[in-house]
């Protein structure tokens, strides 16, 4: 078994927040392949005499432990061998980490055979280069940022460090799993080219890691962000601070391998005699061939490369919402992510699909629920994203063909249910009421819901077609697993009361609630796929959504507008998407990236992503359309 011979160590704090460890000892080789096996709480870099290996950990959580196996043989030569690994513990929660206390553990495997194991005779220190205990917030997604002082530096990535003592055991109980995905590839460095006093632009978005290289003495401020404002980086859009600091001493070289920064411009200060002679980001990708689409011409080919590239750069350990401010796993925006990559990539890019599915489970709270994100420490969840995870492991097995990630997450799935079908009543499931809940549907009017604050209990039209849709595919699901499906009655009394209390028969749309005058085009379209409307229902719905006459939903819930349409009438309705995708994504082509919503950047507080996977939703239509 794995770690059999091993411990977690760290230094004397497992508990201090934003803390550097450094570990250093001496590897003896007799033969190859040698294997490294690394998990750590936060992140980590490895080094193999003096040279850079590899680094990032996958997100995780104690109940599931991910560990990177590496092979170290081209690093290593036979007979003694420098091991060294810095490690960064974030120590706070955030929507994107857990906290636990800090701890490393490793092993080095020959021909079977352990030949090094993390204890207490490892060498261990805090790092003296990077700021430990900065605290410095990016955004509460993100977590921390660096401060990085090379004056500080010394040679203990070859054992020529001093003030090490020995590693501290930590007692951290896991269950580990081995990596379900490949590790994430580096490219070509993207240098930066300078566009006046202090900003360099990319000349396209990147994500990666930071590189530079320094002249003199002094301390550089390094800003990064999606676009320019004022002639300047948006550093500090509302409540982020896209920044970190590095103190050149004597010039030299420095690249951050733990902290994954996305962004075209950089912007740049400095203090004292320093010079930057060059800036760029190290390209981190995972590796995916793509489908051809020259199929497509025009304005479509233009569209559909935006949103692929869109999509690419979404893709880290895991998808993530916005690479930029975020860089997250939501249920939703990871929903649509897998759709169009069962279409964009080469075999349907499932194996990392079912990671995604597999790493949102296990972030299932007490209360049923998934949390807002995965992995995540913030105690908050959006309880219809839940919902659309039900449908995406439906999707997921559509596509796939593979049942057997529902017989892992059939536990799953039905709890998420049954945690919503305990709030019925009267025939119609009720809202999450308390605290700690965001009852979010869309960023559109009156269904963007209040981030953790207790609203009022009531039923309203977009949850409950939610839930008849996650019956819909639950069922489905049982069916190809060969499983009861114990339902039945519930889906057809919530169907029968969800469309008794919000069909306005005068009008002829669906209300979101009670109090609702306006008629929105989510809520009708849920309406119709949950199979609520007659066929002239759907059809009237369905010519409202074609002319906007409804409060419009937003660049990613656009999908089920689509679906309502094309499953009212393709014919009819196909040209009518077309030509919206067209119309919505023209003005995204000069960026060469998808938006999180129409707005753009000076959405969210001036804080809107330029590059969000959520958006990238045409590459299904293209594939299902033309």
């Amino acid at each position: 078994m794995v770690f059999d011979n091993s411990k977690f160590i760290w230094i004397n704090d497992t508990d201090a927040i934003d803390t550097y460890a450094e570990f250093y000892t001496k590897l003896q080789i007799a033969g190859t392949p040698a294997i490294c096996n690394i998990s750590v709480d936060g992140d980590y870099t490895l080094f193999i005499n003096g040279q850079y290996v590899t680094s990032n950990q996958y997100g995780d959580y104690e109940h599931y432990k991910v560990y990177d196996s590496i092979d170290i043989s081209p690093f290593t030569h036979t007979g003694v061998n420098d091991f060294a690994l810095i490690c960064w513990h974030f120590g706070e929660n955030t929507s994107r980490y857990k906290a636990y206390d800090a701890g490393a553990i490793f092993e080095v495997v020959c021909d079977g055979e352990v030949v090094l194991a993390s204890d207490e005779s490892v060498l261990a220190r805090k790092s003296r280069a990077y700021k430990n205990g900065l605290k410095r917030w990016i955004s509460p997604q993100l977590g921390f940022s660096f401060r990085y002082d090379a004056s500080h530096e010394d040679l203990w990535t070859v054992g020529k460090g001093d003030g090490f003592e020995m590693a501290i055991p930590v007692a951290k109980k896991c269950d580990f799993v081995p990596r379900p995905i490949k590790k994430l590839s580096l490219g070509e460095v993207v240098w930066a080219s300078q566009l006046g006093e202090g900003i360099y632009d990319l000349g396209r978005e990147v994500v990666g890691l930071i590189t530079l290289e320094c002249e003199g003495d002094g301390e550089v401020n390094v800003a990064w962000g999606e676009c320019l404002e004022n002639d300047h980086v948006k550093r500090t859009p509302d409540w982020h601070d896209f920044s970190f600091d590095y103190v050149c001493k004597n010039g030299g070289k420095y690249t951050n391998y733990m902290l994954r920064l996305a962004c075209r411009y950089l912007e740049i200060t400095t203090q004292g005699a320093v010079k930057i002679k060059k800036i760029g980001i190290i390209p981190q990708f995972y590796e995916v061939k793509e489908l051809p689409y020259d199929f497509l011409s025009g304005i479509d080919k233009d569209i559909y490369k935006i949103c692929l590239n869109t999509l690419r750069l979404c893709m880290m350990e895991h998808y993530v919402d916005c690479p930029w401010r975020e860089q997250c796993l939501y249920a939703f925006d990871s929903r649509n992510q897998m759709l169009c990559g069962y279409y964009a990539f080469e075999g349907g890019n499932f194996e990392y699909a079912r990671a995604c599915l597999t790493l949102l489970a296990k972030s299932q709270r007490a209360d049923g629920l998934l949390a807002i994100c995965s992995p995540c420490g913030v105690n908050l969840a959006i309880p219809s994203f839940s919902l659309h995870f039900i449908t995406a492991v439906k999707e997921y097995f559509e596509h796939s063909g593979d049942i057997s990630l529902f017989d892992e997450l059939k536990e799953t799935v039905k709890g998420i249910l049954d945690a919503f079908l305990a709030r019925e009543k009267n025939g119609l499931v009720n809202r999450f009421d308390a605290d700690g809940y965001w009852n979010f549907y869309d960023w559109s009017p009156y269904i963007d819901g209040e981030i953790g604050r207790k609203q009022a209990s009531g039923a309203d039209l977009m949850l409950n077609s939610l839930i008849i849709l996650s019956l819909k595919s639950y069922k489905a699901l049982c069916k190809a697993h060969g499983s009861t499906f114990e339902y039945d009655k519930t889906l057809s009394r919530i169907m029968k009361a969800t469309k008794e209390r919000f069909f306005d028969t005068g009008s002829g749309f669906f209300r979101f609630n009670d109090s609702a005058s306006e008629a929105l085009e989510l809520t009708n379209s849920l309406a119709i796929l949950a199979g609520l409307c007659t066929h002239d229902e759907a059809t009237k719905i369905c010519d409202a959504l074609s002319y906007r006459e409804l409060t419009p939903c937003s660049l990613s819930m656009k999908c089920f507008k689509y679906d309502a349409m094309l499953q009212t009438d393709r014919e009819k309705y196909a040209p009518i998407i077309l030509d919206d995708i067209r119309a919505t994504y023209e003005k995204m082509i000069p960026v060469g990236t998808v938006w999180e919503t129409e707005i753009g950047s000076s959405d969210f507080g001036n804080a809107g992503s330029l590059c969000h996977g959520w958006s990238s939703i045409p590459i299904f239509y293209y594939r299902k359309l033309l």
